[in-house]
């Protein structure tokens, strides 16, 4: 059984004008989320920005979020690191706090062979007690999984069960579908590919979008799955121009314009990501008026 099926939200980190994290925010906020049909909160991920966060406030931030939902959706830790005795410490941690599920980046600069891959996952899902979703966006990491290797883990590791796809590569995509022979459960890590990601069997999305419009993003997956397939296809080209401007600029540095711009969260951010750039920060704008998201 799938951890969950529809739109997750890589929810963005609230953070205080001093830079610390503000929990009283993202506890709102993830209220919010849950009020507006978000099926899953995936917490610490890129868009969570977690490579900034200490490991303290990381584990914190995981247990806000575990004690905030309190079991009304599942909540997916982000517990992945380049190195994997640290991803080992953080998912243990994780499972400790009551997490759903675990999300696992592929290692990123020093990167890794596939045999690597499969002994860094296969460490990392020996220590941990929740079932685990691979996530592959190596435009970001610099190292693809790759279909085959996809398929070793998953046939030999019991709790590796999914894999959030976000190399953008559809091929790709369908060949750990082929080679899996569907038992895995596929979510895009693409806004704008949620229904090609549908259209392999997949079980929705995990999204930087639902930041601001979790009922729609919701709604394009419920919508798809029960068969209404005009009906999510208006969704999803309907939003695609204002997915296009949410990643004009690296992620999360737009969707913390968007969440501050709608009123939700503060957008301070943590350096190296900077303030937005005017010109791309009124275009955005633009499209969240141009679906009533302002």
């Amino acid at each position: 059984m799938a951890i969950f099926t529809g739109a997750g939200v890589a929810i963005v980190t609230p953070f205080k004008d001093n830079l610390e994290v503000d929990y009283n925010k993202l506890e709102e906020f993830i209220d919010y989320q849950i009020d507006n049909k978000t099926d899953s909160i995936i917490i610490c991920g890129t868009t969570g920005e977690a490579s900034t966060l200490t490991h303290e406030e990381h584990l914190e931030c995981i247990k806000v979020a575990v004690n905030r939902v309190n079991k009304r959706i599942p909540v997916i830790a982000g517990t992945g690191s380049n190195c994997t005795e640290t991803a080992k410490y953080l998912s243990k941690e994780a499972c400790k706090a009551g997490a759903d599920g675990l999300l696992l980046v592929t290692p990123y600069y020093n990167k890794a062979t596939q045999k690597g891959l499969v002994e860094h996952f296969t460490d990392i899902a020996q220590v941990s007690d929740a079932p685990i979703i691979l996530y592959n966006v190596p435009s970001r990491t610099g190292c693809n999984i790759a279909a085959k290797t996809v398929a070793t883990l998953v046939n030999n590791v019991d709790n590796i069960v999914g894999i959030k796809e976000a190399s953008g590569n559809m091929s790709q995509a369908a060949e750990i579908m082929l080679l899996t022979e569907g038992r895995i459960d596929m979510y895009s890590g693409n806004d704008d590919q949620i229904i090609p990601i549908l259209s392999l069997g997949g079980k929705g999305v995990i999204s930087v979008l639902s930041n601001i419009a979790p009922r729609e993003t919701h709604d394009i997956v419920e919508k798809y799955i029960a068969g209404d397939l005009k009906g999510s296809l208006e969704l999803q080209l309907k939003y695609l121009p204002l997915i296009k401007e949410l990643f004009c600029e690296v992620n999360p540095i737009p969707v913390k314009k968007a969440v501050e711009l709608a009123g939700l969260v503060s957008g301070v951010m943590r350096k190296p990501l900077t303030e937005m750039e005017p010109e791309n920060a009124k275009r955005l704008m633009e499209e969240m008026k141009a679906v009533g998201i302002l």
